[in-house]
């Protein structure tokens, strides 16, 4: 049941990543990687809110490997935003590999965007 869990809701979680980020890209004048920073931040919170409310109410819950791979995916703010906003996965002791994933995260954003300012391919 998880690995099936993980196909369903990391599959919803790619296809309406890239659906919105192409929505986006075509109706923005900015960079594609802001666009898909956007994109991916507002799936990341829904996620968390999805999880945080079928928890709640005991239902199928979307698999944390979900919720740290749209984190790593560039959705960091969404994610951090979900843990604070619904206070969803926010016990540190529980979830140590939350912190190291959004680092890494936000370091090889911090990366793309540096090297597409400056024009390195």
């Amino acid at each position: 049941m998880r690995n099936r869990s993980f196909t369903i809701f990391g599959g919803l979680a790619a296809i309406l990543a890239a659906a919105l980020f192409l929505v986006l890209n075509q109706s923005l004048a900015i960079a594609w990687y802001w666009n898909w920073l956007i994109a991916v931040n507002l799936i990341a919170l829904v996620f968390y809110r999805y999880d945080k409310a079928a928890a709640t109410a005991r239902r199928g819950r979307i698999p944390e490997r979900v919720l740290h791979l749209l984190a790593l995916a560039g959705g960091f703010v969404g994610a951090l935003l979900g843990i604070r906003r619904f206070r969803h996965k926010s016990n540190a002791s529980a979830h140590p590999e939350f912190v190291p994933i959004i680092v890494i995260s936000a370091l090889i954003w911090a990366v793309i965007i540096y090297f597409s300012w400056a024009g390195i391919p």
